[in-house]
């Protein structure tokens, strides 16, 4: 029954109201003949019902956005009255038009039917009540009659088109409405799933960077406090790979919470140039990555590839060093439509990793989000992660998102 509806619009909408009852109902009494209804006239009441008629009018137009189903039955309690005591129609039924397009365009489902039904029936009470008016006190006979029956077609068509007319606007206007609202829901859910994916792809980076690099210092801070007693040397070093590991993972932190801060996904990216210093820093933890190419790149990689390449070999080595025991075995091998890859490590007792961990579920979306497959498992002591990229159009489309 009732809508929310914005201050400033109901206040227009009242005001427009006032301001069309202050324009016709001056019109209609200059311009009204004498009513056909013999009591009206003799009485004087006449006048004052042409007033109440268009206040009911112009009181359902006022309020027709608030409410709907009330002004359009206040619109019908007026035509009722206007038509029961034998009134002209007046420039105040234009009132109707706003009511029906507002009942199209704002009214539930139910009402919006009834709109419907109200125009059609409004077109046939005009073409019933109009001729009946106008031959009241005229002697009947044959001509009339059958003027009577064209003149109630053209004024009931007309009037049926009118109103209907009305209402099919308010039938497209709420298409409009409900098109653009969908439109706004549709691009609200697209902003929140890409915000969605942008916490995702930094969330990935930055469990990448701070595993592998937590798990080198680790190492390294584990095997200096050993050394420190027999061996400065080697603690001196293992402070030094210490330092120089944490600083690099602080200068990826600080990059990846540039590219949070400014929601954007371009900026320095690892690449294959980078490998070296990813098997030396693995190297200096105490695991010797043994590595091989074959066959080697056909050229240069797409980038999307390459930090696929670099983020899932960073990840497989860390969880070496974390859950391993002796040296790790890499295979690269640069196929002309894609890359396999290939990293196994021995294992003991249950340290091997599960397949809930985060790194596990990053890696397999590194492969996926350039259209590769990523398998990882435990077999026989040895823990192996095998990964297909392809290099063409499957890489191209999947290098079009963040990183």
């Amino acid at each position: 029954m009732i809508r929310r509806v914005p201050v400033p619009l109901l206040v227009l909408d009242i005001i427009g109201a006032l301001i069309g009852l202050a324009i016709t109902v001056p019109l209609t009494l200059l311009m009204i003949a004498p009513s056909p209804s013999g009591w009206i006239t003799d009485s004087g009441w006449g006048t004052t019902l042409y007033i109440v008629v268009s206040v009911l009018l112009w009181g359902a137009a006022a309020i027709v956005r608030f409410s709907p189903p009330l002004a359009l039955a206040i619109a019908w309690a007026a035509a009722i009255l206007q038509m029961g005591v034998g009134l002209w129609p007046v420039i105040a039924n234009i009132a109707i038009f706003g009511v029906l397009f507002a009942v199209g365009a704002w009214g539930s489902r139910r009402l919006m039917w009834l709109g419907g039904a109200s125009a059609v029936a409004g077109g046939v009470l005009a073409g019933v009540y109009v001729p009946l008016l106008q031959q009241i006190g005229m002697p009947p006979s044959s001509d009339a009659a059958l003027q009577m029956l064209i003149f109630g077609l053209l004024t009931g068509s007309t009037v049926l088109f009118s109103l209907a007319l009305s209402w099919g606007a308010g039938l497209l206007w709420r298409s409009v409405r409900q098109s653009r609202e969908t439109r706004e829901a549709q691009l609200r859910a697209e902003a929140k799933a890409a915000e969605e994916q942008e916490r995702v792809s930094i969330a990935r980076d930055m469990h990448d960077v701070v595993a592998h690099s937590l798990a080198v210092v680790i190492a390294q801070a584990d095997g200096a406090r050993y050394a420190a007693a027999s061996h400065p040397e080697m603690a001196q070093e293992a402070l030094g790979t210490i330092a120089t590991t944490a600083r690099g993972a602080l200068s990826d932190v600080r990059m990846l919470l540039t590219q949070l801060r400014h929601r954007q996904g371009d900026g320095p990216q690892p690449t294959l140039a980078d490998l070296e210093t990813l098997f030396a820093q693995v190297r200096r933890a105490g695991i010797e990555p043994r590595v091989t190419v074959d066959p080697m790149p056909p050229g240069e990689p797409p980038g999307a590839i390459q930090l696929a390449v670099y983020r899932i070999l960073q990840e497989a080595l860390t969880n070496a060093l974390r859950h391993g025991a002796g040296d790790v075995d890499v295979r690269l091998s640069w196929l002309p439509d894609r890359v396999d890859i290939e990293v196994r490590n021995t294992v003991t007792g249950a340290a091997a990793p599960t397949g809930g961990g985060h790194g596990l579920v990053g890696m397999r979306e590194r492969a996926q989000l350039v259209g590769g497959t990523l398998v990882a498992g435990r077999n026989a002591g040895i823990f192996t992660v095998t990964a297909a990229l392809p290099i063409g159009s499957a890489a191209h489309a999947g290098s079009g998102g963040s990183p």
